[in-house]
């Protein structure tokens, strides 16, 4: 059995607008987050991690540097019912946050065994919905993010900053 590297990345989509994609986990209906992956081997660049899952997760199609490092990172207890997934005695998993500004709201293409709904919501009600309290910090970051105002071609990443206002946990 191959076991799952601890450390991920959490990947909030949003549009200038400020919407903000959120997905249901298929293991646990009624929870909702952003795209969230583990590195596929230790040492893989986090911006590769990030573009692997968001097509993985919505068939949406990014280079790896369309994504934000927002420069902040959180350890945390991996639940109970996923340990199974990783080498024996591993109890933590470290995240990294990152961003991807897209055009407008796209319909992903979801993989079943992973999610089985997708909503856009404003950045309060996505927050509000995460069951996830370091996705719902960080899509409260938004509200510090404003997007420019130009638009590119339609399904392209726009080039928003990574948050002012950045914290660590």
């Amino acid at each position: 059995m191959t076991f799952k590297v601890p450390e991920s990345v959490l990947v909030v989509i949003y549009t200038p607008e400020l919407q903000t994609l959120l997905l249901e986990r298929t293991d646990h209906p009624g929870f909702w987050q952003s795209v969230t992956g583990s590195l596929a081997e230790s040492g893989e660049p986090l911006p590769v991690t990030c573009a692997r899952e968001v097509e993985e997760e919505t068939g949406w199609r990014a280079p790896a540097a369309d994504f934000r490092n927002w420069d902040i990172e959180h350890t945390y207890a991996i639940f109970q019912q996923w340990r199974h997934r990783y080498a024996p005695g591993v109890t933590h998993n470290r995240e990294h946050v990152f961003g991807l500004c897209v055009a407008q709201p796209f319909a992903p293409r979801l993989a079943p065994r992973e999610h089985t709904a997708s909503r856009w919501l404003n950045w309060r009600e996505a927050a509000d919905a995460c069951f996830s309290w370091t996705n719902a910090q960080a899509i409260r970051l938004l509200a510090d993010l404003p997007c420019p105002p130009q638009r590119q071609g339609a399904g392209q990443q726009l080039p928003c900053p990574a948050p002012r206002d950045r914290g660590r946990g």
